[in-house]
């Protein structure tokens, strides 16, 4: 029978307020409440008791699960250690055969291929006098050295390192580059020189002339007879240099011819490969003749040169910093082929300061 701590504690209770109450029997009383406090620690007691020896049992129950247990784990750890005992001595096992095959192997490459020379054998390209003969000797080992010097030299002539083939290879790409460009140019130069000699003879014909008709109808007649094909746009991109050249005054005949020897100096700029000059002669062009696609395609045409910058973002540098000195705006495509140059060159600071400056 068990009895909760609550109804102790009530009987306790009632018991002190009996004694409180009572008078007479209050001795008697008193030695009850001690004998029943005495018999309720008793049974506390036997409450705590009987709860320790039912775990005790508890576990003593679980005793021989765990056991068992506990023994089908060891064999199957055994198990395991047996497997990789087995696996470990076919290992060594393996290790060893390899390295008996190995020092078989070094004992025969070492019985065919022999380190050193046989002393008992004579020298080559000496007699045996000579080779007890320490003069000769001497002679002998500095021929040799002659010899070995000679072939060091050789080979430092005859063979040349991967890499500097590869560095010529590509300097040879890049001046194969700049004969094409040269030589696509001098085409067009002496095609254009063919056509100006055109104008500049219809120039003088018609100023021997009576002048009666325009110059511009002059040489339309001209072209119309002779098949005159004004080539000048090629380099420049500009019709209207051209027709400036066409208009009725004398004094554009001089002018074509400065304009021709500007854009050959530029030619020849482009075929010395002095590409920062010849991007600041561009920029720097009167009448903006070298500002235009026809250039970039030009500099695009050069490519890249290891070691240097690129000479079209060189030409872009040079035209955006003229044009802001000069105040004279850069025109919308050159300026979007500028933005794509700095991009590609991974140059934001020159894209910011070219948009900022265009704006």
């Amino acid at each position: 029978m068990q009895f909760s701590h609550l109804s102790f504690a009530e009987v306790t209770r009632n018991f002190w307020k009996v004694i409180e109450h009572a008078t007479a029997y209050k001795s008697i009383l008193t030695s009850i409440k001690k004998e029943y406090d005495a018999f309720i620690e008793t049974i506390k007691k036997s409450q705590r008791t009987a709860v320790c020896l039912h775990g005790k049992l508890k576990s003593l129950a679980a005793e021989p699960t765990a056991l068992v247990y506990h023994r089908k784990r060891t064999i199957q750890l055994e198990a395991k250690m047996r497997i990789i005992e087995n696996n470990s001595s076919k290992i060594q096992s393996q290790i060893h055969k390899i390295k008996q095959h190995r020092a078989e192997y070094d004992t025969k490459e070492a019985k065919y291929c022999p380190f050193s020379k046989d002393p008992s054998k004579p020298i080559p390209g000496m007699t045996v006098q000579e080779s007890v003969n320490l003069d000769a000797l001497t002679e002998y080992m500095k021929h040799l050295e002659d010899k070995y010097a000679e072939i060091k030299q050789t080979m430092l002539i005859k063979y040349v390192p991967a890499q500097r083939k590869a560095d010529l290879d590509e300097e040879m790409i890049v001046l194969v580059k700049r004969r094409d460009v040269a030589e696509n140019l001098n085409k067009k130069l002496q095609f254009s020189h063919q056509r100006l000699q055109i104008i500049s003879q219809a120039l003088t014909s018609w100023i021997t002339s009576d002048m009666s008709t325009p110059f511009q109808d002059f040489v339309e007649q001209i072209q119309k007879t002779k098949c005159l094909q004004v080539v000048l746009p090629i380099f420049t991109g500009d019709q209207g240099v051209v027709e400036e050249l066409l208009k009725d005054d004398p004094h554009r005949a001089k002018e074509a011819e400065m304009t021709l020897h500007y854009i050959e100096r530029f030619n020849e700029l482009i075929s010395l490969g002095e590409y920062e000059k010849a991007a600041s002669y561009a920029a720097n062009s009167p009448r903006r003749i070298l500002r235009n696609i026809g250039t970039v395609n030009t500099f695009k045409a050069v490519g890249k040169i290891r070691g240097k910058p690129l000479p079209l973002l060189l030409f872009f540098e040079a035209l955006f910093i003229t044009s802001h000195a000069f105040r004279c705006p850069v025109d919308a495509a050159l300026t979007l082929e500028g933005i794509k140059c700095g991009l590609s060159e991974k140059r934001l600071d020159l894209v910011i300061n070219w948009v900022t400056q265009e704006r």
